[in-house]
Protein backbone atom coordinates (compact mmCIF):
# COMPACT_ATOMS: atom_id res chain seq x y z
CA UNK A 1 0.00 0.00 0.00
CA UNK A 2 1.05 3.66 -0.86
CA UNK A 3 0.05 7.13 -0.78
CA UNK A 4 1.91 10.05 -2.26
CA UNK A 5 0.97 13.21 -0.75
CA UNK A 6 1.82 16.76 -2.06
CA UNK A 7 1.85 20.26 -0.25
CA UNK A 8 -0.23 22.69 -2.66
CA UNK A 9 1.00 26.43 -1.16
CA UNK A 10 -1.89 27.93 -3.09
CA UNK A 11 -3.95 26.49 -0.71
CA UNK A 12 -1.97 28.02 2.85
CA UNK A 13 -1.66 24.49 4.48
CA UNK A 14 -3.44 22.52 2.18
CA UNK A 15 -2.64 18.74 0.88
CA UNK A 16 -3.05 16.67 -1.90
CA UNK A 17 -2.90 12.98 -0.98
CA UNK A 18 -3.02 10.19 -4.02
CA UNK A 19 -3.45 6.90 -3.07
CA UNK A 20 -1.98 3.96 -4.46
CA UNK A 21 -5.46 3.13 -5.74
CA UNK A 22 -5.66 6.11 -7.73
CA UNK A 23 -7.68 7.98 -5.48
CA UNK A 24 -7.14 11.86 -4.34
CA UNK A 25 -7.93 12.90 -0.84
CA UNK A 26 -7.63 16.73 0.16
CA UNK A 27 -6.93 17.65 3.40
CA UNK A 28 -6.19 21.37 5.23
CA UNK A 29 -4.76 22.69 8.46
CA UNK A 30 -6.61 24.76 10.75
CA UNK A 31 -6.51 28.16 10.59
CA UNK A 32 -4.75 29.26 13.55
CA UNK A 33 -2.29 27.12 12.20
CA UNK A 34 -2.59 28.59 8.37
CA UNK A 35 -5.11 26.24 6.78
CA UNK A 36 -7.97 27.95 5.26
CA UNK A 37 -10.24 25.76 6.33
CA UNK A 38 -10.96 24.22 2.77
CA UNK A 39 -10.90 20.51 3.62
CA UNK A 40 -10.83 17.74 6.72
CA UNK A 41 -7.80 18.14 8.98
CA UNK A 42 -5.48 15.34 8.70
CA UNK A 43 -6.24 13.86 11.77
CA UNK A 44 -9.95 13.98 11.03
CA UNK A 45 -9.41 11.69 7.66
CA UNK A 46 -7.54 9.12 10.60
CA UNK A 47 -10.95 9.03 12.34
CA UNK A 48 -12.80 8.55 9.11
CA UNK A 49 -10.56 5.65 7.55
CA UNK A 50 -11.30 4.07 10.96
CA UNK A 51 -14.74 4.58 10.90
CA UNK A 52 -15.46 3.36 7.08
CA UNK A 53 -12.59 0.13 8.05
CA UNK A 54 -14.56 -1.14 10.91
CA UNK A 55 -18.22 -0.01 9.09
CA UNK A 56 -16.75 -2.24 6.06
CA UNK A 57 -15.98 -5.14 8.49
CA UNK A 58 -19.23 -5.02 10.02
CA UNK A 59 -21.04 -5.20 7.04
CA UNK A 60 -19.10 -7.94 5.37
CA UNK A 61 -19.67 -10.12 8.27
CA UNK A 62 -23.35 -9.41 8.54
CA UNK A 63 -23.46 -9.98 4.75
CA UNK A 64 -21.44 -13.38 5.01
CA UNK A 65 -23.59 -14.53 7.85
CA UNK A 66 -26.88 -14.49 5.17
CA UNK A 67 -28.24 -11.51 7.40
CA UNK A 68 -30.40 -8.79 5.42
CA UNK A 69 -28.34 -5.67 6.40
CA UNK A 70 -29.32 -2.54 4.48
CA UNK A 71 -27.42 0.07 6.14
CA UNK A 72 -24.87 0.67 8.44
CA UNK A 73 -23.57 4.06 9.91
CA UNK A 74 -20.51 4.54 12.37
CA UNK A 75 -20.53 8.14 14.36
CA UNK A 76 -17.36 8.26 15.60
CA UNK A 77 -16.25 10.54 18.78
CA UNK A 78 -12.53 11.29 19.88
CA UNK A 79 -10.52 12.80 22.35
CA UNK A 80 -6.95 13.69 21.60
CA UNK A 81 -4.05 14.32 24.33
CA UNK A 82 -3.83 18.04 25.15
CA UNK A 83 0.52 18.08 24.48
CA UNK A 84 1.84 17.00 21.46
CA UNK A 85 2.45 14.65 20.05
CA UNK A 86 -1.85 14.71 20.48
CA UNK A 87 -2.48 10.91 20.25
CA UNK A 88 -6.03 10.01 20.14
CA UNK A 89 -6.59 9.11 23.91
CA UNK A 90 -10.36 7.86 23.96
CA UNK A 91 -13.16 6.75 20.68
CA UNK A 92 -16.20 5.74 20.77
CA UNK A 93 -17.83 4.30 18.20
CA UNK A 94 -21.58 3.83 18.13
CA UNK A 95 -23.12 1.68 15.12
CA UNK A 96 -26.72 2.18 13.60
CA UNK A 97 -27.33 -0.87 11.86
CA UNK A 98 -30.25 -1.11 9.86
CA UNK A 99 -31.91 -4.57 8.07
CA UNK A 100 -34.55 -7.09 8.21
CA UNK A 101 -34.83 -9.19 11.06
CA UNK A 102 -31.07 -8.77 12.26
CA UNK A 103 -30.22 -10.63 15.34
CA UNK A 104 -28.99 -8.38 18.01
CA UNK A 105 -26.35 -11.12 18.81
CA UNK A 106 -24.90 -10.91 14.93
CA UNK A 107 -24.66 -7.52 14.89
CA UNK A 108 -22.66 -7.55 18.17
CA UNK A 109 -20.42 -10.20 17.16
CA UNK A 110 -19.39 -8.19 14.01
CA UNK A 111 -18.82 -5.41 15.92
CA UNK A 112 -16.36 -7.42 17.89
CA UNK A 113 -15.16 -9.34 15.24
CA UNK A 114 -14.06 -6.00 13.38
CA UNK A 115 -12.47 -4.49 16.62
CA UNK A 116 -10.87 -7.75 17.68
CA UNK A 117 -9.49 -9.05 14.36
CA UNK A 118 -10.15 -7.15 11.55
CA UNK A 119 -10.22 -3.33 11.43
CA UNK A 120 -6.41 -2.36 11.27
CA UNK A 121 -7.16 1.20 11.91
CA UNK A 122 -8.79 0.78 15.06
CA UNK A 123 -6.80 -2.05 16.70
CA UNK A 124 -3.81 0.36 15.73
CA UNK A 125 -5.61 3.51 17.23
CA UNK A 126 -6.24 0.84 20.09
CA UNK A 127 -2.34 1.11 21.27
CA UNK A 128 -2.88 4.62 22.77
CA UNK A 129 -6.36 5.29 22.72
CA UNK A 130 -9.69 3.37 24.95
CA UNK A 131 -11.56 2.37 22.22
CA UNK A 132 -15.47 1.70 22.93
CA UNK A 133 -18.73 0.84 21.35
CA UNK A 134 -22.24 0.94 21.67
CA UNK A 135 -25.02 0.14 18.45
CA UNK A 136 -28.49 0.26 17.81
CA UNK A 137 -30.51 -2.24 15.62
CA UNK A 138 -33.00 -0.36 12.98
CA UNK A 139 -35.95 -3.23 11.85
CA UNK A 140 -36.07 -1.90 8.08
Amino acid sequence: MECTVNWVPAMGMGFVAETGSGHVLTMDGAPDGGGRDLAPRPMETVLAGTGGCTAYDVVLILKRGRHEVRGCQVRVEADRAETDPKVFTRIHMHFTVTGKGLPAAAVERAIELSHERYCSASIMLGKTAAISTSHEIVEG
